[in-house]
């Protein structure tokens, strides 16, 4: 909030704190303002120091916009003004600035997705991902998320204007078939190790979890797991 200067003694200041000092040192003085509303946002996938940065933007353009003479005080006209240039941040789609913080997140799980392939044969969940890397499973999805690509629909220069891209989707059947395929694979198991896939990848359990349901190590649990995915592998490929 804007922080006044006391009169001199004696002598009565009527003059606005706006108009008494320059600029750039009213904007220092409200600076607070700039951390007050960029604290209202941490812990939503950007860095503070990004929200800061956009609140003090914010700050400069609420000051050079500020008229005194509506008879309200600065605080009350440059927080909205704070807030949109923060805001702006989150709703411009494609453009939103990714957090450092996110970005190495999404290298973290990039590793660990890669190990788990080449380990046990199958990619982790997010559930496992976020208790591998102690990170919370909505932090773990916001930077999947943020590292995928980025699929533009418009031609690039030099191309028809007025061309279309198609963009590639799944087909339904494709889906149905690989369902029905998967399902019955599932059924030829034994029922303790039908019982270790749905713990595993349908109810999202990890391998000590699903250890202490099936009253077993985990040690154990990973070994099974990776014979069962590699049976099931062969089943459904011929590989």
């Amino acid at each position: 909030m804007s922080v006044p200067i006391p009169a001199a003694p004696g002598a009565a200041n009527t003059t606005p704190l706006f108009e008494q000092l320059p600029r750039g040192e009213f904007i220092q003085r409200n600076l607070g303002l700039a951390r007050s509303c960029a604290g209202r946002f941490t812990g939503r996938g950007i860095d503070y120091e990004d929200l800061y940065a956009a609140g003090c933007l914010g700050l400069v353009k609420a000051c050079d916009g500020f008229d005194p003479a509506r008879g309200v005080c600065f605080s009350t006209y440059a927080v909205p003004v704070i807030l949109g240039e923060i805001k702006k941040l989150f709703r411009d789609g494609g453009t939103v600035k990714v957090s450092r913080s996110l970005k190495e997140l999404g290298l973290k799980i990039n590793a660990e997705r890669e190990r788990c392939l080449k380990k046990d044969g199958v990619e982790p969940n997010v559930t496992q991902l976020a208790e591998t890397l102690g990170a919370k499973p909505e932090q773990v999805a916001m930077a999947i998320h943020a590292s995928m690509p980025v699929v533009s629909l418009t031609p690039s220069e030099g191309e028809d204007g007025n061309r279309e891209w198609d963009i590639p989707v799944d087909s339904p059947e494709e889906k149905v078939s690989e369902r029905i395929s998967l399902r019955e694979v599932i059924e030829q198991l034994p029922e303790q190790d039908r019982l270790l896939i749905r713990l595993r990848f349908f109810a999202g359990k990890t391998q000590s979890q699903t250890a202490e349901v099936l009253h077993t190590t985990q040690v154990q649990i990973s070994r099974r797991e990776r014979k069962i995915l590699r049976w099931m592998r062969t089943e459904l490929t011929g590989d």
